[in-house]
């Protein structure tokens, strides 16, 4: 008998980072490619999706 596993990955993913204390990265969902700029400065931090020149989400194609 054998078990079907399933092979999870991870939904985000870094693919910049730049700083030590204040730092900046770009997150990308790899579900819907919808990139996110992260920041952090101390204890205080924010994510939002990067916009296109039309403010659309920016996303990588598939």
């Amino acid at each position: 008998m054998t078990k079907n596993k399933e092979i999870k990955t991870e939904r985000f993913k870094k693919i910049y980072s730049q700083g030590k204390l204040d730092i900046m990265e770009i997150w990308e969902d790899q579900e819907t490619g919808i990139q996110y700029l992260y920041h952090q400065v101390a204890y205080a931090g924010g994510l939002t999706p990067l916009l296109d020149q039309e403010g659309y989400p920016l996303k990588r194609e598939f």
